[in-house]
């Protein structure tokens, strides 16, 4: 139809969006009209939206267009139905805190102010807490969609694991141990199919800019092994913190970035002193 709909709103499914969508199979063609239907936080003017709604309103494009929309609409009552039996089977869970203590809602991921497809009809956040009784969400890069996955896959009981050693080696992010004649041939991680790991390696890949402990982890490994390596190695991260909060049942704090570098400062230092020794030399640190 030639209309430019999505160059001038962010997301065309969105409040804006749709209503101007709707009015157009209604029969409006007016674009000052269609225009001013814009919600009060959409960045564009009225004039310059209407400018971008000037097209060609052929009957098979319309025919199309509502289609699309009928469409669209019948899987998001699909989607709803889908966290109503989310929301059921996560009532059906036995909870972990002595009260009904909403999690947070100074972290992260608290609701936010404009919601997307993904997010659910419900409060995920507090029922995953309430099932859990630790707020996975604390962790960089966890957020409440990334925690179900994860709790669906794994449970909450961490017993059936003896360490997180084991978990992460389930989970398939622990480094592969190929040895022969006393000689590593490879550290591959094994190959495994699991939904669980999947979702850890997503949200690893999205620390590389995050100003955390966690995201200067990512950053350095990604530096040193490229980042398919890099990323394994902060989803076993995150998967070990996982299990310590599940199995102990003790938050997680963030420390941040400046914190992890001084950590690695010290353990590079020590090292280095370390092998001096070894040589017959003493290390000493110089003033600036």
């Amino acid at each position: 139809m030639n209309l430019l709909l999505h160059n001038v709103v962010s997301d065309i499914t969105g409040v804006t969006g749709m209503s101007i969508i709707k009015a157009i199979l209604a029969g409006e063609r007016n674009t000052q009209v269609l225009a001013g239907m814009r919600d009060r936080r959409c960045k564009n003017s009225i004039e310059t939206i209407a400018k971008s709604l000037v097209g060609n309103y052929r009957p098979e494009h319309l025919f199309s267009l509502k289609q699309a929309v009928e469409t669209y609409e019948f899987y998001q009552t699909q989607i709803a139905k889908c966290d109503q039996e989310i929301e059921a089977l996560l009532a059906t869970f036995d909870s972990k805190v002595v009260e009904s203590t909403p999690a947070n809602p100074d972290t992260k991921d608290s609701l936010p102010s404009k919601t997307n497809s993904s997010t659910p009809v419900f409060n995920l956040k507090d029922e995953l807490y309430r099932v859990a009784g630790v707020d996975l969400t604390n962790i960089d890069g966890i957020d409440s969609i990334t925690a179900l996955k994860i709790i669906s896959e794994i449970g909450v009981d961490m017993d059936r694991w003896k360490s997180e050693k084991h978990f992460a080696s389930w989970l398939g992010l622990s480094p592969g141990s190929k040895v022969t004649g006393g000689k590593s041939l490879s550290g591959k991680t094994k190959p495994v199919v699991n939904r669980a790991a999947e979702a850890l390696r997503m949200a690893a890949s999205t620390l590389y800019r995050s100003q955390c402990a966690l995201g200067a982890y990512y950053r350095r490994m990604k530096a040193r092994l490229g980042a398919p390596k890099a990323i394994t190695a902060t989803a076993h991260k995150l998967a070990r913190l996982i299990y310590s909060m599940l199995k102990h049942g003790k938050e997680y704090t963030d420390l941040g970035q400046d914190y992890y570098e001084q950590q690695y400062k010290s353990r590079a230092v020590k090292n280095l002193k370390t092998r001096a020794r070894q040589l017959g030399f003493d290390l000493i640190e110089t003033t600036a």
